[in-house]
């Protein structure tokens, strides 16, 4: 406890089962957005960015925010012109977060590791995973189904830290996936993630096929 809050940035590079993580943010979920936002946390705008460089902004564009948590992500997405914003996530308690937010056409609850997911195929121009792949999070396997929701030539978006990216699961995943044809125009970019824990990280932005 730090000033009578409980902190839980520290502990979500710790926990190991799917139940921990569900537990850890349901518990986080009310004071997620002032802890990041004291620790200066640089992804959720640098993913919007690099998926507006891409993909022109627009009211009708659809994108898939993947794992929302409590929808900084989504605010982000909003910010940048983003106008058709649904959102998904492994904790409930997250998901009320995000919809008081009231920037989301639709919200959902989903584990990535147990697909598949509640869309469509190709019901997407666009994914943002923000946050969402780390140690004992979501696994590498689960950019198959999220890139099965985007459309023949929509975009997929992912920041990450450099600790996993380091780690090289998601990479060799990614590289499986542009041999295969599946995903082209990869681009990595390294910066900043959480400014005040020291922390840097990865924006990963690509194009799927089609």
């Amino acid at each position: 406890m730090t000033n009578g809050r409980e902190r839980f940035l520290d502990k979500a590079y710790q926990v190991r089962t799917d139940e921990e993580t569900r537990a850890l943010y349901d518990r986080w979920a009310e004071v997620y957005d002032e802890e990041l936002d004291e620790n200066e946390y640089r992804q959720p705008a640098r993913c919007a960015q690099a998926l507006a460089e891409r993909l022109a902004p627009g009211p009708g564009v659809a994108v898939l925010d993947v794992g929302c948590g409590s929808g900084l992500s989504g605010i982000a997405l909003h910010q940048a012109g983003y106008g058709a914003i649904d959102g998904c996530d492994f904790s409930t308690g997250m998901l009320k977060k995000a919809e008081a937010t009231g920037i989301y056409r639709r919200l959902f609850e989903a584990d990535l590791n147990r697909p598949p997911l509640d869309a469509g195929d190709g019901a997407y121009d666009a994914a943002a995973c923000v946050g969402v792949f780390s140690t004992a999070h979501v696994r590498p396997d689960a950019i198959d189904e999220i890139v099965r929701v985007i459309r023949p030539g929509g975009f997929l978006v992912i920041g990450l830290n450099d600790n996993f990216y380091r780690s090289g699961g998601l990479a060799g995943k990614l590289d499986a996936l542009e041999a295969g044809g599946l995903l082209t125009g990869r681009a990595d970019e390294h910066g900043e993630h959480i400014v005040g824990t020291g922390l840097t990280g990865w924006v990963i932005a690509a194009r799927k096929a089609g």
